[in-house]
């Protein structure tokens, strides 16, 4: 059963229209990239389906429309991660992560054993046994990214929402925080996220939904998606495309057209 179904959902901002008439579904405990060039809507659509944003048309969390959800009751369900944040006070590590823990709580409750505990093993998961005291200043980009993505761990959602988050992240820090994520879909999470770089997105992810222009051009397996004509035409490159299997893409760029 799809855990996301849209049907003719549309965003607009005054005068200006985003997204136009997208038909889709995000299947559960699988990885959807989000790819296209800027501007073409990739940021806009996550934010409709985090319940940021209102929009018209059909959007559905497990089959109730995402309007209707109240936003304690979607905190719980989806979680997002951006790709930059911007923290005004230092925190603690293990105490910006437990906020991952606030749509489970009351107003008035504070965080427990049972908290704390699974704070601590989503630091572990993440490699960051031992920053407990940290101050979230002190770390790495990478290390901030992981943080944030230790909070949505606790935070328990079915949906991870990824928003670009490797983009000022070096080549290692990438494939590392890429391959968390995957775990995390190997354990049932369902991602969707938006990502730059194509071979990457066609490495790790499921399935590939391409915007152009607020249209959704293509979505598929990255192999059947990922073609010389759809980067000519999407990306306006002329490149040389290998495929091998399913989610393994190579792609020799030969200049912009």
């Amino acid at each position: 059963m799809a855990l996301i179904h849209a049907s003719g959902l549309d965003v607009a901002f005054g005068d200006k229209a985003i997204l136009h008439g997208l038909d889709f579904e995000i299947e559960n405990g699988q990885w959807t990239a989000l790819l296209g060039p800027n501007g073409s809507g990739k940021t806009t659509l996550l934010r409709a389906i985090s319940g940021l944003i209102p929009f018209s048309g059909t959007l559905k969390l497990d089959g109730k429309d995402i309007s209707a959800w109240s936003h304690r009751a979607l905190a719980r369900r989806v979680a997002f991660v951006r790709q930059t944040h911007t923290i005004s006070f230092d925190f603690r590590v293990m105490d910006l992560v437990l906020l991952g823990r606030s749509p489970h709580k009351s107003m008035l409750s504070v965080y427990n054993h049972s908290d704390e505990q699974l704070a601590s093993e989503a630091l572990q998961r993440l490699d960051l046994t031992g920053f407990e005291q940290r101050s979230f200043h002190s770390l790495s980009g990478g290390e901030q990214q992981r943080v944030f993505l230790a909070q949505a761990l606790v935070q328990e959602a079915d949906l991870l929402i990824l928003d670009e988050p490797t983009t000022f992240l070096d080549v290692h820090h990438q494939f590392e925080f890429l391959e968390h994520v995957r775990t995390m879909v190997e354990a049932g999470t369902t991602v969707i996220g938006a990502i730059h770089d194509l071979e990457l997105a066609a490495r790790f992810a499921d399935r590939v939904m391409v915007l152009d222009r607020g249209h959704l051009k293509d979505s598929g397996a990255p192999a059947e998606v990922l073609t010389a004509e759809l980067l000519a035409s999407v990306f306006r490159m002329e490149a040389r495309v290998e495929s091998h299997a399913d989610r393994f893409v190579r792609i020799d760029y030969a200049r912009p057209l």
